[in-house]
């Protein structure tokens, strides 16, 4: 007979499973399903139930491509709209003191993803920290990151950042009802990996989310994904041209549209701005001016961003899963010049403070010298980063040059920014098991989350460490899980591992044996100031 256990939060009694260690407690709803009139619409609370909702089994996963919300080999989670659920992992044994929380916010690129992979239901950190594991779903693609609001009538709105709303609403879930669980609401960490740590990164930017996190930990954040309200829109009316909608009829017709329709259609645009614009993603949280007044990193710059600790960091090589897995980076030699040459949209020279200015030159008086000198510092970026890489054109440089891009280059800044403000703490993961060595991935994007989520002796931690590494990879995950349990306790990792300085860098080296190393890769460091992602055109 499965053992169950039963708790009562403020909407009403959930039945979880209780396992030898941990007990568990499956989709349980932190805002009601957006459905209907309420799709594109911000989260709403929860209709209190009667009796005991069963909460041993995982409900709907965000709507998205059904690889995306794969489990497991031969299992692939049902998807949905009603998809606003998180789950919740609690030791057995009992407490004196309310645990810490740690709030996992899962990766997938705001377009694939769901909280009930095995992998992040945490029962390994739960009983290693004596902590409490939350996992949360939220909306994506079309349905989360694609804003409409442009086609709002007085009958029928559409609210913009849903998923970011979705992320909000799912820590004031939290800070409401995980005392119920042995969790301390005043101790929440939240942390997340890829689209995840974006999302860490973007909630800290987020007023309404202040208060209810007090640390932060962000693994590989592509942290300048940030379209403005503008390229939203154009985005949107491309998303519409794909449908057949035309503008006029947007109202009524995203309303009525099938689901699946709709997720088709930014799919669609998604892959086709890709192709045409390498490094720009143009489904993430939306600079709305409301619900997120300015982009994360302008946040983080100009210290409006939450002023909590966060650890921060990116994989060594991140970008050769995509290579090999998802197209989708900057990661051959002709779409790193494109992006490189395209500095009249990609070199960050702040908002009050034209390109020209920063060069310590006049205007251009005519459009056409205006292209001649935009196209002659093009060059000179391209030829500053590809200096940084030797080897370039050379496959192994560029898919190093393409990942450090999307994560590396911009959560440096991050780190810079925050380091003025609040303490924070740097970080690159290094290790590779031999075998992932072999076969060309070294420690590749994702790679981390074995390690963070204690999984090394699980099925595919022993797999991966087939061909020797086991005790190594163990005593990475010993890193990284003592100094993200010791952060999520007190604010402070390890002592071993010094805060970051702009004027140290103080960074450490996840590695068998780990290590602290002041500035690592200070000359491409050095090469990416001032690049950004391209605007949408």
């Amino acid at each position: 007979m499965v053992a169950t256990t039963d708790i009562t939060t403020a909407d009403g009694a959930v039945r979880g499973l209780r396992g030898r260690r941990v007990s568990r407690w499956r989709s349980i709803p932190f805002a009601a399903a957006p459905v209907g009139e309420f799709r594109f619409r911000a989260p709403r609370p929860v209709q209190p139930w009667s009796g005991v909702r069963d909460a041993t089994r995982f409900g709907y996963a965000a709507m998205q491509h059904r690889d995306g919300a794969r489990t497991g080999p031969r299992q692939a989670q049902p998807t949905g709209e009603d998809c606003l659920t998180l789950n919740v992992t609690a030791p057995n044994t009992p407490s004196a003191t309310p645990r810490p929380v740690m709030v996992f916010i899962h990766g997938g690129g705001y377009m694939i993803g769901t909280s009930a992979l095995r992998l992040y239901s945490g029962g390994r950190l739960a009983v290693r920290g004596d902590v409490i594991v939350v996992s949360v779903n939220y909306r994506l693609g079309a349905f989360g990151y694609v804003d409409f609001g442009e086609y709002s009538t007085p009958d029928s709105q559409f609210d913009s950042n849903l998923g970011l709303r979705d992320q909000v609403a799912a820590l004031e879930w939290v800070r409401r009802n995980i005392a119920a669980f042995g969790g301390d609401p005043n101790n929440v960490t939240i942390f997340g990996e890829s689209a995840g740590a974006h999302a860490v990164l973007a909630l800290m930017a987020t007023p309404a989310a202040a208060g209810l996190f007090h640390r932060a930990i962000a693994q590989s954040a592509p942290a300048d994904w940030a379209p403005s309200q503008a390229e939203a829109r154009l985005f949107a009316r491309r998303v519409l041209d794909d449908l057949g909608i035309a503008p006029g009829d947007a109202a009524k017709a995203l309303r009525t549209a099938g689901a699946n329709d709709i997720r088709k259609a930014v799919d669609h645009s998604v892959s086709r701005v890709m192709q045409q614009q390498p490094g720009l993603f143009p489904v993430a949280p939306v600079v709305d001016g409301e619900y997120l007044p300015v982009a994360p990193i302008a946040a983080f710059v100009n210290g409006t961003a939450h002023r909590v600790p966060l650890i921060i960091g990116t994989n060594r090589d991140e970008a050769t899963l995509f290579v090999r897995f998802d197209d989708t980076l900057p990661t051959t030699p002709d779409r790193m010049r494109w992006l490189l040459r395209h500095v009249d949209q990609a070199l960050d020279v702040g908002d009050d403070s034209p390109i020209f200015t920063k060069l310590g030159q006049s205007m251009p008086t005519s459009q056409d010298r205006l292209h001649e000198t935009l196209a002659e510092f093009g060059a000179a970026v391209e030829n500053r980063v590809t200096a940084a890489y030797p080897g370039f054109p050379g496959k192994r440089a560029t898919v190093r040059m393409g990942g450090d891009f999307t994560f590396w280059r911009p959560s440096v800044r991050v780190m810079e920014a925050h380091s003025r403000y609040a303490p924070t703490y740097a970080y690159r993961y290094d290790f590779a098991p031999r075998a992932i060595q072999l076969s060309g991935f070294g420690a590749t994007h994702a790679l981390d989350l074995i390690p963070v989520f204690g999984a090394v002796d699980s099925s595919l931690g022993r797999a991966m460490t087939a061909l020797g590494g086991h005790r190594a990879f163990r005593e990475v995950s010993s890193q990284f899980q003592d100094n993200w349990l010791a952060f999520a306790r007190t604010g402070t990792p390890l002592p071993v591992w010094p805060a970051y300085t702009e004027e140290q860098r103080a960074t450490l080296i996840m590695d068998s044996p780990g290590r602290v190393e002041r500035d690592p890769e200070r000359a491409k460091r050095l090469a990416w100031q001032g690049v950004r992602i391209p605007a949408l055109t």
